[in-house]
């Protein structure tokens, strides 16, 4: 078999994550990959369909392929293939569609390749499958995500996603110990548990445990050498979490607590099921608790109805929080859900300028969280980069460093000797 297959992939690091696993098991049927800048007989588009915008740059994903090689097969997958699998379906060039469900089964569809267009997309309301996707390897080599769980019971005024991956399922606390120390036997140092709603992780098994259960298990276990924990709604970090965290050996300081807003009118619109104060509380415990801890925010800018004074308080909010970074999201209308018809839709210029200061404020936190680290040592994971080295800090610090190719998957001492932007600049301890 000498088939060439590009993955290309669109979105968020669970369809990273099974991009991941659809390749290692095209890989191991014998296909060979090459760039998706390349000719290829099979292109495969994991599509994301978060905002419009993601679902136009998957169309031009499909036409490029079809430009590269008009005898190649298109095969479409992921959130925006969920929702509207035949309108793409009718798209020049796409020969098999295929849904979340589907997307594990891969080899599969692609040995049945038909000449006829298909579209194979179940209805994944019904999904209730917690088995752990297999995957022994990841590109990066010293870092893998683990799916421990899909799907999200929330419906969020923006969001299309709980429609695209269905109801919360989580993998047996056994399963996922089972893919972490597989990740560890083959080398990688540092495990990130990822899941569409993370925090809900556990409570749909019988009997239901809980994210802090799992992270107890793997400390106790002592299967992995780092362990990150990925994004966590606010209302999700209880305090027995933020205090096992102060103590863990292995459980990284660092958490991704999405806000969306800092007004609570927006936050009511947006149906967050929280406001400020109590975000502001789980931030002040776990910067109390753990000094260093890097925490990170989701913020949307232009939501539906904000004003000029709810924008203020946000950026106020924002700006008095001891954040290290934030993910600006310029709101996007997403047919099927509730915001897309919501009245005072703000203009796409007001959208863009807002995110812009939000970004702009992003860098100046960025700049004073690294600040604080100046003259000490950090425990970095040494990481190939191009024309040199780096690293990554337990709390999530890019740390440009000096190092030997001996040095690449080991976590060392670093001085840290300056910053650059966001990111640190050191040397590595003899």
């Amino acid at each position: 078999m000498n088939k060439k297959i590009a993955i290309t992939t669109l979105g968020c690091k669970i369809n990273q994550f099974e991009s991941a696993a659809m390749t290692q098991a095209l890989e191991q049927q014998g296909y060979s990959f090459v760039p998706f800048t390349e000719k290829a007989d099979i292109y495969v588009i994991n599509s994301c369909t978060v905002t419009a915008k993601t679902d136009a740059e998957s169309r031009r994903l499909i036409r490029r392929a079809s430009r590269m090689n008009p005898e190649a097969r298109v095969v479409v997958t992921g959130c925006y293939a969920q929702m509207a699998g035949d309108d793409l379906l009718k798209l020049p060039g796409v020969n098999l569609i295929l849904g979340n469900t589907e997307k594990k089964d891969i080899v599969g569809f692609i040995e049945g390749l038909k000449d006829e267009p298909q579209a194979v997309v179940s209805d994944i309301s019904k999904e209730r499958s917690k088995e752990r996707t297999p995957l022994e390897s990841f590109a990066e080599h010293t870092r893998a995500f683990l799916q421990v769980q899909n799907g999200c019971d929330a419906r969020c005024a923006y969001c299309i996603v709980p429609y695209a991956r269905g109801a919360s399922r989580s993998v047996a606390p056994a399963e996922a110990l089972e893919g972490m120390a597989a990740f560890a036997a083959k080398g990688f140092r540092e495990i990130v548990l990822t899941g569409i709603h993370l925090g809900a992780y556990g409570l749909d098994l019988d009997p239901p445990t809980d994210l802090l259960g799992l992270m107890k298990l793997a400390e106790e276990q002592g299967v992995v050498q780092r362990l990150r924990v990925g994004s966590v709604e606010p209302t999700e970090v209880p305090a027995e979490m933020i205090e096992f965290m102060s103590v863990s050996k292995i459980v990284c300081p660092h958490l991704h607590l999405p806000l969306q807003s800092g007004s609570d009118g927006v936050l009511a619109r947006m149906d967050r099921g929280y406001d400020t104060k109590l975000f502001r509380g789980v931030v002040d415990a776990l910067v109390t608790a753990i000094p260093d801890v890097c925490v990170g925010s989701d913020i949307i800018a232009g939501f539906p109805g904000e004003t000029d004074q709810e924008f203020t308080e946000t950026f106020a909010f924002i700006e008095s929080l001891p954040l290290a970074y934030l993910h600006v999201f310029p709101f996007s209308q997403r047919p099927g859900t509730p915001a897309a018809t919501m009245a005072a839709q703000v203009q796409p210029k007001v959208i863009k300028e807002r995110a812009e200061k939000l970004r702009l404020l992003s860098e100046r936190k960025k700049a004073e969280y690294a600040a604080k680290f100046v003259g000490r040592e950090l425990q970095v994971l040494v990481q190939k980069d191009d024309g040199g080295r780096k690293g990554l800090a337990r709390n999530y610090l890019t740390v440009q460093i000096d190092g030997s190719e001996e040095m690449v998957n080991r976590e060392v001492n670093v001085a840290i000797t300056g910053t650059k932007g966001g990111e640190l600049i050191g040397r590595i301890k003899a």
